[in-house]
């Protein structure tokens, strides 16, 4: 009974933690941009870059320059991922971009190559390029009848209806900005502008009841609730029950429970980029710059959608409820679970089983990316933690080009969009790309020779190449070139 307790506590833990630190300023408004992207952007702006029928040479680096400019977890692209490919994009460039942004942004580099070295970050960078295209390119080789299908498909769905214009172009530019204003990493954002004592002498008890319902190892990269974050909780619940009411039936009209949602989102993101500190005499909040930049972008968000249609703003808030009900509960399930698997998995193992650089530190390397799935930049100092406990940085590297892309709350998620064939084949791909990129950057670190290496590397490569080719010939549609 106890064990059960300890995962079932480690399970909600996690869960807490998560909601309390990372789904706000990330994810929520990037279900926003999803729908914005699903209702307000016609197929053909999608289709010309990175459709199924557009050239390889043009969609895939396309997906990959979109990828490395978005600072955000794999949860949080699932949803952007979602928004392109309900709109049209092929499934090769869809993937490429689901792959590379979380692993291979610019953010994600910088702060690989301050941490584990430049060498490090630039295996990780060219690795994730070229593995990245070449799952996208399977994909959609595999896959090709149901893109094919979806294609079509994409034609008659309700939100193709919509027209793009500068309004709909401003929208979702503010999305952008409110995404970015909450999730960059910029001194200025983090810097204090005022502060404010609220008078609240439980403060301090509140937050040493919190650290003993969710008690966390800040140097295995595990994170606690706040006194901010359990505030934030109860907000996103309130979002959700009003969100409900409000957005169910918005195609046919707005009532005030969309309003009282909608308020609550934009009052919920302002506070979360707030900093509240429990003091003996009350609570601290600041007034920092990321509040100010996230609520000049709110601002921007509401004087753009105030110039939409009617029915181009509903279907906007349609297709945002519909991807928050298809993926919010599999990312709950998830991250549960991971945080229930958290508990089983010691760190200690690592030095016994992935402390060279083999076949089988690999797969090790990997399965931990799925089961110890950690928020972007996070895994970066937690994977210092596991080279510091003797991880080989072959594994290392594997371990990062999984740990971004595998996570069970993630896998749930792309289900739900692609279906289960296609996740299954995509899970596979990864794990096999990020075991040959571990063991290749592994040789090279053991001292192998490199001309070896980098033909070993070309090979695998080129072998990949003549697949595709051979693949491409058999089917009765030929892509362009």
């Amino acid at each position: 009974m106890d064990t059960f307790l300890r995962l079932m506590n480690g399970g909600a833990g996690n869960l807490a933690a998560y909601l309390a630190a990372h789904v706000l300023l990330c994810l929520l408004p990037a279900f926003f941009i999803a729908g914005a992207m699903a209702a307000l952007i016609p197929k053909a702006s999608i289709t010309r870059w990175l459709g199924r029928n557009a050239r390889y040479r043009v969609s895939y680096p396309a997906a990959a320059a979109a990828g490395s400019l978005l600072a955000v977890c794999s949860c949080t692209i699932v949803p952007l991922f979602a928004g392109i490919y309900k709109k049209g994009a092929g499934l090769g460039p869809a993937i490429t971009f689901l792959f590379f942004a979380p692993a291979g942004n610019v953010l994600a580099l910088a702060y690989t190559g301050s941490i584990l070295g430049a060498e490090f970050a630039l295996a990780r960078f060219v690795l994730c390029l070229l593995f990245g295209v070449s799952i996208g390119l399977l994909m959609a080789v595999v896959f090709w009848r149901d893109d094919a299908r979806h294609d079509a498909q994409t034609d008659a769905l309700f939100a193709q209806q919509a027209q793009i214009g500068p309004a709909a172009t401003g929208v979702l530019l503010s999305l952008v900005a409110v995404l970015i204003a909450g999730t960059l990493k910029a001194p200025w954002l983090a810097a204090g502008v005022a502060t404010l004592t609220v008078p609240l002498p439980g403060a301090e008890a509140w937050q040493a009841t919190l650290a003993q319902w969710v008690p966390f190892d800040a140097a295995k990269g595990e994170e606690g609730v706040s006194v901010q974050g359990s505030l934030l909780i109860v907000l996103l619940l309130l979002i959700g029950l009003t969100a409900w009411k409000g957005l169910e039936n918005i195609v046919e009209g707005a009532n005030r429970w969309t309003w009282i949602a909608l308020g609550l989102a934009a009052a919920t993101l302002l506070f979360a980029a707030l900093r509240l500190t429990p003091r003996a005499d009350g609570l601290e909040v600041m007034l920092t710059g990321r509040a100010l930049a996230v609520g000049a972008a709110l601002w921007a968000v509401l004087h753009q959608a105030r110039r939409l249609a009617p029915d181009a703003w509903r279907a906007w808030l349609w297709e945002a409820w519909r991807f928050v009900k298809q993926i919010f509960v599999l990312l709950v399930v998830g991250v549960f679970v991971v945080g229930v698997a958290r508990q089983l998995i010691q760190p200690e193992w690592i030095q016994r089983l992935a402390g060279r650089n083999d076949l089988m530190g690999n797969v090790v390397a990997v399965a931990f990316g799925v089961f110890m799935y950690f928020p972007t930049l996070v895994e970066v100092p937690v994977a210092r933690m596991f080279l510091d406990l003797g991880m080989h940085r072959g594994p290392l590297l594997a371990y990062l080009m999984a740990d971004p892309e595998l996570s069970l709350q993630s896998i749930l998620m792309v289900a739900a969009v692609i279906g289960r064939p296609k996740t299954f084949t995509y899970v596979g791909l990864v794990a096999v790309f990020s075991i040959v990129a571990g063991l290749t950057y592994g040789a090279w670190v053991d001292g192998a020779h490199r001309m070896g290496v980098l033909i070993g590397l070309a090979v695998f490569v080129g072998a990949l190449v003549f697949l595709l080719n051979r693949l491409l010939a058999g089917r009765s549609t030929p892509h362009h070139a």
